[in-house]
């Protein structure tokens, strides 16, 4: 073993540790089946206490890439290969934790705190929040994503990748105006109605493949003709299926071939109740090939409408060259509002405090 941890550095040690063991992982130093080093092996030759062994060991746990065994330890269920991992016959539990999908009063924000700022932000910048916003969005709100995004998501990204829009349904439109109609597109079977029918009145090829318990049916994923597949992999509504570790690397190596596309529908994410952020594929991904996309909608407001979607670096000059005369959609002032609250730290208190809530409300 290499693990070594870095106490100079910001990251917790069982994050640091977390990340070295599912980086082994993946690279199949552990292959699946294989047993994981004891908490107390690891802790004596790192030097850190078991419980921070347990912490990261826990992380693994939660998203997919081990599981535990009454009295025989830590095993590894993630599974990865040159082609595509077998669909499973057994199926593993995964908790789902149910938040209305188009209400949100499981996570209310703060309305005093939203109308202070709403005052702060026009006492600010006076009559600038009649001003017309930028084509892809004000600049302000897009550097105060891209920040929030690599620290809490791991997603780093520039400003300029950061494209925002009024709520999903427009930017679902924008992607196929930019990957272009003549491509194939792929759905979850089940998936949010309102996905299934932008690319419908798009005019688009869509094919819809069935979910099983850990994400797409291998078989039909395999066997599909799309150019873009369109996923929610954190939980996919109405399901409530969670795509496992090994799940989410499969659609990289299926995009990785013939120049294909993933839309990664991260939508209510934010309220995983892991121990940390849900991984992105867009962070995993070598191929430039993931079009992430997140809204305000659950997090803030429905009534704001504002959505983002960050593309890769690539696509940005297409993206200017084709579809850069659109105007955003959504109103400077609450553009404003949002990187106000971004910068400000209350966007991630609330974030923090509802995850809480809900942590506890299962404890029960």
């Amino acid at each position: 073993m290499k693990y070594a941890i870095d106490y100079g550095s910001n990251i917790p040690a069982y994050l640091q540790l977390y990340k070295q063991v599912r980086d082994d992982i993946v690279k199949g130093i552990y292959p699946s089946g294989s047993k994981l080093p004891s908490k107390r092996t690891i802790a004596d030759e790192v030097g850190v206490s078991t419980v921070t062994i347990e912490h990261a060991y826990a992380l693994l746990c939660d998203e997919g890439y081990i599981e535990t065994r009454e009295r025989s330890g830590y095993f590894v269920i993630f599974q990865i290969d040159d082609g595509f991992a077998a669909s499973a016959n057994k199926e593993r539990p995964r908790i789902h934790h149910a938040y209305p999908h188009e209400s949100p009063s499981a996570a209310e924000f703060p309305f005093s705190v939203l109308t202070k700022t709403m005052r702060k932000v026009m006492s600010d910048f006076g009559e600038s929040i009649l001003d017309r916003s930028p084509n892809t969005g004000c600049t302000v709100l897009r550097e105060e994503i891209s920040r929030y995004l690599a620290r809490s998501r791991g997603v780093h990204t520039k400003p300029e990748q950061i494209i925002i829009g009024s709520g999903s349904e427009y930017l679902y439109s924008l992607i196929v105006e930019l990957l272009g109609r003549n491509k194939k597109y792929a759905i979850e079977s089940p998936s949010y109605k309102k996905i299934e029918q932008v690319y419908r009145s798009s005019d688009v090829q869509l094919e819809k493949l069935p979910l099983g318990h850990d994400g797409i049916d291998s078989a039909s994923l395999r066997a599909c003709k799309a150019d873009v597949l369109h996923i929610s992999p954190y939980r996919s509504y109405p399901s409530g299926v969670t795509a496992s570790a090994s799940k989410r690397h499969e659609y990289l190596r299926w995009a990785g071939q013939s120049q294909r596309f993933i839309v990664e529908d991260d939508f209510e994410s934010e309220f995983s109740l892991s121990q940390k952020a849900e991984e992105t594929l867009f962070s995993h991904t070598s191929n430039d090939n993931v079009i992430y996309m997140n809204t305000f909608s659950m997090t803030i407001s429905p009534s704001f409408r504002v959505g983002y979607m960050v593309l890769p670096k690539h696509l940005v000059p297409e993206f200017e060259d084709r579809l850069g005369f659109y105007s955003c959609t959504v109103p400077t002032y609450i553009q404003l509002v949002l990187a106000e609250l971004i910068a400000n730290g209350d966007f991630e208190r609330h974030i923090n405090r509802v995850r809480r809530a809900k942590r506890k409300e299962l404890s029960k």
